[in-house]
């Protein structure tokens, strides 16, 4: 017999999947970049706060800055004032599945 908790991460695990199927190609892509480097410290969805208090969730980056403006930022070495953030460098590919996984958060 499954207990609720089993119950309620089936539920999310399947909502989760269905949202995540109806990405294009390269947003996917995105979204697996975004699951690898910065899901650790940024909330990379539409409504869980971001593991570590001082990294923005991806989804309000949009209302800050046109998020085009990190494109010449990922070709050249994303950094921050802060310590935590390591520096990551993309290829054009890249930048376009992250931006495309970006803009995804919009809708």
């Amino acid at each position: 017999m499954r207990t609720t908790w089993q119950l309620l991460f089936t539920a999310l695990l399947v909502t989760s999947a269905a949202a995540q199927s109806g990405l294009e190609p390269a947003a996917q892509r995105g979204l697996t970049m975004a699951r690898t480097l910065c899901a650790r410290c940024h909330s990379i969805d539409k409504v869980s706060p971001s593991p570590l208090a001082i990294a923005p969730p991806f989804r309000t980056l949009h209302l800050k800055y046109p998020v085009e403006n990190l494109e010449e930022a990922m070709a050249e070495g994303i950094s921050t004032g802060h310590p935590t953030m390591p520096e990551f460098r993309f290829d054009p590919a890249q930048i376009n599945d992250f931006m495309a996984f970006l803009k995804s958060l919009e809708r």
